[in-house]
């Protein structure tokens, strides 16, 4: 430090005695700490008046370091460092706003009415933001939620609009798996569902992240999005479920594949290509309580077998297999062709089925 009326110009940091600087708070572990740099004016006093117990009291801005804080943003409360770190509180009425901000990566924490340098308003709410790395990290469970909680009234945890999605959705699951269930369909692990609700989610229980929002939510990717669960994936719409993809849809399944529809019918429709339905190691059953059509527009329609084939019809039967053919009927027999043609050698189709590898 160097006195006004010292004329002599001695070594940086030999002009005067290192004084103690007064704070508004300070002790060995905690205080208020902001170092003067140097060329900044300081007003000294002297404690008791004794001319050898010296102490800076405060700093003063002067000409050359003029005040942040002018008649202009007046209503500012500006707390920055040298690096700009900064401490913002503006108190003009309605457009009241805190930043906390570094310039390490421009990160920022912005609430209030939001401005940008020129004062102009950007926004309203808050923002948290930075060109480098973010991390949300919650050890004992994180709520997201756009649900309103006016005026900051009500628990933090309110989620009585969350859960009300849940269980609706719930119950309306557990409607369909008694539907299933009756109609001899695989049904889904309501169980789980209903306890993940009650057991973690509420009131963040356990450490789950719960996200909520009255009128949608969407997630987006430029390139790839994942899911997934070590235990159950429950998904639950109450209209529509829809799923596209301008490639491929593919699902694999470790043990069983469950589809039910409950009122109005399914459909499986190939504009172009082949559908191709196999069960590689075990039986398939097609059931219609009334017509099943079989039927195709420009080609034949080929039922193969390397054993017997049946086709019973109110009783009447004909049995194909490579010992014969057989027609049975407690009815008349007639037959309407035009001709009637037995050849005397016997002859046989040349059966081609597919290969089955059964694999583990």
């Amino acid at each position: 430090m160097k006195l006004d009326f010292d004329r002599s110009s001695p070594e940086q940091g030999y002009a005067y005695l290192w004084l103690r600087l007064a704070k508004p708070y300070a002790g060995d572990t905690y205080g208020f700490h902001s170092p003067l740099l140097e060329g900044t004016e300081v007003a000294v006093v002297f404690d008791g008046g004794d001319p050898d117990r010296p102490y800076i009291a405060y700093a003063l801005h002067d000409s050359e370091h003029p005040d942040h804080v002018t008649s202009d943003n007046h209503t500012r409360n500006v707390w920055r460092t040298p690096a700009n770190n900064k401490l913002r509180m503006e108190d003009k009425r309605q457009e009241e706003h805190i930043k906390l901000a570094t310039e390490y990566g421009k990160t920022q924490l912005n609430m209030g009415h939001l401005v940008n340098g020129q004062r102009e308003k950007r926004g309203a709410g808050f923002e948290l933001r930075t060109d480098e790395f973010g991390a949300v990290r919650a050890a004992k469970g994180l709520f997201l939620t756009a649900d309103a909680q006016a005026k900051a009234q009500g628990p933090v945890l309110e989620m009585a609009p969350a859960l009300n999605q849940m269980n609706q959705a719930n119950s309306q699951m557990q409607a369909l798996n008694s539907a299933a269930e009756a109609a001899g369909a695989l049904v889904c692990d309501i169980n789980t569902r209903m306890s993940l609700v009650t057991d973690k989610i509420r009131d963040l229980q356990s450490a789950v992240l719960l996200g909520s929002a009255p009128q949608g939510v969407a997630l987006t990717s430029g390139e790839h999005l994942q899911l997934s669960s070590t235990h159950n994936t429950m998904i639950n719409a109450g209209q529509h479920l829809d799923i596209g993809a301008m490639k491929n849809l593919s699902v694999s399944v470790e043990k069983a594949l469950g589809m039910f529809v409950h009122k109005e019918g399914a459909k499986l429709i190939a504009s172009q290509g082949d559908i191709d339905i196999q069960a590689q190691h075990n039986t398939m059953a097609l059931f219609s309580e009334k017509q099943l059509t079989v039927t195709s527009s420009e080609d034949e329609i080929i039922i193969s077998t390397p054993e017997t084939l049946t086709l019973n019809g109110g009783g009447s039967y004909l049995r194909l297999s490579k010992n014969g053919i057989e027609h049975g009927s407690e009815g008349m027999m007639v037959m309407k062709v035009a001709s009637y043609l037995v050849p005397g050698s016997g002859s046989s189709l040349p059966l081609e089925t597919p290969d089955f590898k059964r694999r583990t």
